[in-house]
């Protein structure tokens, strides 16, 4: 290779742009190569970016009046679901992935749109230096009197809080904070009578054995916007029964509901035990009696070699249409291999029947069904942008402002990426993905067991920067799991490499110097349950594997830990030692 081949190659490469798709001969380089060098640090030029789901479970067309379970595929944990008229809205928990509190929002309870988020700006919540599952935890979302709702905890940083607003799209209300409610999992529940309580996930007065937890209760004054003093008291003890030292009583839930009081709970921690329960009392003043069929919703007794198993449900609330049937969210996951799930835990949908008294959401040993009857009140409404099914999912960068569907990670701000020309602009950082500051990095959820994202860069008019960098494509599930795909310069060489973080520090473990001069180059992702490849294509090449097959299960919650799923991004980073 001679030396002024080394240069050309080295220039074409330093200030790529970068889409996550498959690498089309249709994509207009010339045209992106009018826009002008911006001066300051290195940046990566991002076209476009897609993301298509390839699930053998959806592919079958979905029956009219049926509706696909889940109603939220990828990682929407936690829901929590209120009404307003002929609108349903939800939220989830978010973590650390900001903008945070996802908003979304209905018209027949099975196609849901995101619209917004309660967290939108650092004045509201600082998550700097915490991990990637610290920060928000389950949320509750209801609608009263003209007011939205949302009570939630940030843990790590200031605990139990509450936003408000007119409009779920936003703008939502800085935090009310509650510094005498403790532990996690708040609701908020509006009695009949005009008076407001909050019922909180805590410790119990004496802690019995490892994962003994209470659930408690408060009166709060809306108009003071403030706990009402010597009104806590104890609603259930443990669980429902505390000689079997259940464990993790947490996200209870309040309802009225012909003239019962009605306390609905998760129970079992989060994983392949979790389980939804039900308690009921005909005064808050009284103590709370658990239903004889507990658990109403639950997946642990199931034989784990099931085809195709939904695993963890638990975590469910409720809301009542306007014909008077009720239907419950709640959380679950899909697993492959029998156990392993890399898309996060995610919302499912089931009618939910009364019987004596009590709800029931699902028969004791039956299975969560993928797909049955949609509620045959609402009319269907679809959407967009679907959130379940297989679907095609593209972002040409073509607004003025990011896409809903995109998250970054702890910060809210933006200044290092912009939008102009139909290209985001994405300024490496100095964090990288390990790191528990900000990096420079959106990521969009993981949807499907079976996926392709990819993307193509192109060099803009002007002299690049001659900064070092990095700039690439990433498979992120927690600061110590994730892959990254990305290219660099590495003396007079143009390397495309794959890094690694395997319960540690990222480790390159393959990497190829480019060989073809060219002013773009795709890169690609191409997951298929416990298995993960890596692709790049120079110009309008054909697809090149870089390294074999590689292990997706460090991606799953079952190895990585924590309560998030993976995240699919674009990422740029400040390389020392590269020139």
């Amino acid at each position: 290779m001679t030396n002024n081949y080394r240069a050309v190659l080295r220039q074409s490469v330093l200030g790529l742009i970068f889409c996550l798709s498959a690498c089309q001969p249709a994509v207009d380089t010339a045209a992106n190569n009018t826009t002008a060098t911006v001066p300051g640090p290195a940046a990566a030029h991002i076209n476009w970016f897609e993301y298509q789901g390839l699930d053998p479970l959806f592919a079958e067309p979905l029956p009219q009046g049926t509706y696909q379970n889940p109603v939220l595929a990828g990682f929407f944990p936690d829901p929590s679901i209120t009404r307003n008229g002929d609108d349903y809205y939800m939220t989830v928990s978010s973590f650390t992935y900001t903008p945070g509190l996802p908003i979304l929002h209905s018209r027949d309870l099975v196609n849901w749109q995101l619209i917004g988020y309660a967290l939108t700006r650092q004045s509201q919540m600082e998550m700097d230096g915490l991990q990637v599952s610290r920060g928000i935890f389950a949320p509750t979302l209801r609608y009263h009197d003209g007011t939205y709702y949302i009570i939630t905890t940030v843990v790590d940083r200031g605990g139990n809080f509450i936003l408000t607003a007119t409009d779920p799209a936003g703008p939502w209300s800085d935090p009310i904070w509650l510094p005498e409610v403790e532990g996690i999992d708040p609701d908020i529940f509006f009695d009949d009578d005009g008076k407001v309580y909050i019922a909180h996930n805590g410790d119990p007065v004496e802690s019995l054995y490892e994962g003994h937890k209470a659930i408690w209760l408060w009166q709060y004054d809306p108009q003071s916007q403030k706990i009402v003093a010597d009104s806590q008291r104890l609603l259930v003890n443990g669980g429902v029964d505390l000689s079997t030292k259940p464990i993790w009583i947490e996200a209870p839930h309040l309802y009225k509901h012909d003239g019962w009081y009605y306390l609905l709970c998760a129970e079992g921690g989060t994983a392949d035990q979790h389980s939804a329960v039900i308690f009921r009392s005909r005064s808050l003043a009284e103590p709370f009696v658990p239903y004889s069929g507990n658990p109403i919703l639950t997946q642990r007794d199931l034989a784990p070699e099931r085809p195709d198993p939904i695993t963890t449900a638990g975590h469910a609330d409720f809301v009542q249409l306007p014909d008077g049937s009720w239907w419950a969210v709640f959380l679950a996951s899909r697993a492959y291999q029998q156990r392993y799930f890399n898309t996060g835990r995610e919302t499912f949908l089931l009618p939910v029947s009364w019987q004596d008294g009590w709800p029931h959401i699902l028969p004791a040993g039956e299975t969560i069904p993928y797909r049955l009857a949609a509620p045959t009140s609402l009319a269907t409404v679809p959407v967009a942008q679907p959130l379940t099914g297989n679907f095609t999912w593209r972002d040409d960068f073509s607004a003025n402002t990011l896409d809903l569907n995109w998250n970054t990670l702890r910060k809210y701000d933006q200044s290092w990426l912009s939008l102009n020309n139909q290209q985001l602009r994405l300024q490496a950082g100095a964090s990288g993905l390990d790191s528990s500051e900000q990096p420079a990095f959106i990521g969009r959820r993981q949807q499907h067991t079976h996926f392709d994202a990819s993307t193509s860069l192109a060099l803009p008019g002007g002299q690049p920067s001659t900064d070092t960098f990095s700039a690439g494509i990433v498979a992120f599930q927690n600061e110590q799991y994730h892959y990254y795909l990305g290219i660099k310069n590495q003396g007079e060489q143009v390397i495309i490499f794959l890094e690694q973080a395997n319960g540690g520090a990222p480790q390159q473990i393959a990497s190829q110097p480019l060989t073809k001069a060219t002013d773009q180059i795709c890169l690609k992702i191409s997951g298929r349950a416990g298995s993960i490849s890596f692709y790049y294509a120079p110009g309008n090449d054909d697809w090149q594997p870089l390294a074999g097959t590689q292990d997706a299960t460090l991606l799953s919650t079952q190895v990585a830990g924590g309560f998030v799923g993976t995240m699919l991004g674009l990422h740029s980073r400040q390389e020392t030692g590269g020139n």
